[in-house]
C-alpha cells in the first residue's frame, strides 16, 4: 500500500511526486550542472602512461632529465614521474600536447611515432572527454642495443 498525502488542493498524491520549489526551476540533467576542470598534471600522466605503452619507445624525455629523474626516484619517498617527457597545454574543450621519447634501435621511428599518437589521443581522450588537437613527438634520442641505461654512478659510503 502506498502511503498518500493530500496537498492543498485536496488531491492526493506520493511522496515520490512532490517536488520542492527549487527542483523545479533549476532543471536540467544533475550531471551537466557544475563544471569540471582537469589539471595539465592529469593530463601528462595519462599520456605518459600511453606512450610508455608503445612497443619502441625506450624511455621519455631528454638525457639530462632522465639523470634527473633516476637519481629523484632514488630518494626515499620520491615517486617515479610518469609525466617525465610530455608537456600538456589543456583549455575547456582541448588539450595540446609535446612529448620527447627515447626509442629503441631499429624500430621505424615514423611507425613509433604514428603509435605513440594514437595511443596518446585515445587514452587521453578516453579518461578526459577532451579533444586532442594534436601531439607533437619529438625523438632526442635513440637507445643502441649495447648501451648501459643512464643512471648516476652510486657513491661509496
Amino acid at each position: 500500500m502506498t502511503d498518500m498525502t493530500e496537498n492543498r488542493g485536496g488531491e492526493s498524491e506520493t511522496p515520490a511526486v512532490r517536488r520542492s520549489p527549487l527542483a523545479k526551476r533549476s532543471g536540467g540533467d544533475p550531471g551537466s550542472r557544475g563544471r569540471t576542470t582537469i589539471a595539465d598534471g592529469v593530463v601528462e600522466k595519462i599520456a605518459g602512461l600511453a606512450a610508455r605503452d608503445v612497443d619502441g619507445v625506450h624511455a621519455m624525455g631528454s638525457g639530462i632529465s632522465r639523470t634527473f629523474g633516476a637519481v629523484r626516484d632514488r630518494v626515499p619517498g620520491g615517486a617515479k614521474s610518469v609525466s617525465r617527457g610530455v608537456k600538456a597545454e589543456v583549455g575547456e574543450v582541448q588539450a595540446a600536447l609535446d612529448l620527447e621519447i627515447v626509442v629503441e634501435y631499429g624500430v621505424s621511428i615514423a611507425d613509433v611515432a604514428r603509435d605513440v599518437r594514437e595511443n596518446v589521443i585515445t587514452a587521453v581522450e578516453r579518461m578526459t572527454g577532451l579533444e586532442v588537437v594534436e601531439v607533437n613527438i619529438a625523438v632526442s634520442d635513440v637507445k643502441l642495443p649495447d648501451e648501459e641505461e643512464e643512471e648516476p654512478e652510486r657513491r661509496i659510503q
